[in-house]
């Protein structure tokens, strides 16, 4: 997810940011247009799997990833749509931490258990993500035609 502005700015200030993610790189539990999320400075030191940063790849642009795992100051990052693991990013490449996904007007805080589970649970099956997309394209195309 490209995000633009001068974010890392805003968040070195201590300013909260809300923003809609656009691509599809962190669908399904990000969907562009329908979901914002609230990001914070966060202290690198207590990110932990499944967390979502903004960092900036190097030289590049910034990107909303999850962490998938951790070498001490090294995090190794994927979408939530992709299987190939990015990294290693370094700690210093990390400007802030998803804490909260705004979905239709609700807000849903990262560290509600069922929102953990869920995403612990689609970061565990990212190897099978390939066929599990497959599967529920084909199930959206056979339930198209029916109601057609």
């Amino acid at each position: 997810m490209n995000i633009g502005l001068d974010l890392e700015q805003l968040l070195e200030e201590g300013n909260r940011i809300r923003v809609k993610p656009q691509g599809y790189s962190m669908y399904p539990l990000l969907v562009p247009g329908r979901d914002e999320v609230v990001i914070e400075r966060e202290d690198p030191c207590g990110l932990r799997r499944g967390d979502i940063v903004l960092f900036r790849r190097e030289g590049s642009i910034l990107v909303l990833h999850r962490i998938c795992h951790r070498r001490g100051d090294d995090f190794f990052m994927v979408g939530d749509n992709q299987k190939q693991v990015e990294g290693p990013i370094r700690i210093t490449q990390i400007k802030g931490k998803v804490t909260t996904v705004i979905r239709d007007g609700r807000t849903i805080s990262v560290e509600n258990r069922l929102y953990r589970m869920y995403s612990c649970l689609w970061l565990w099956l990212r190897p099978l993500r390939p066929m599990l997309s497959k599967m529920v394209h084909c199930l959206k195309t056979l339930f198209r035609g029916r109601k057609n």
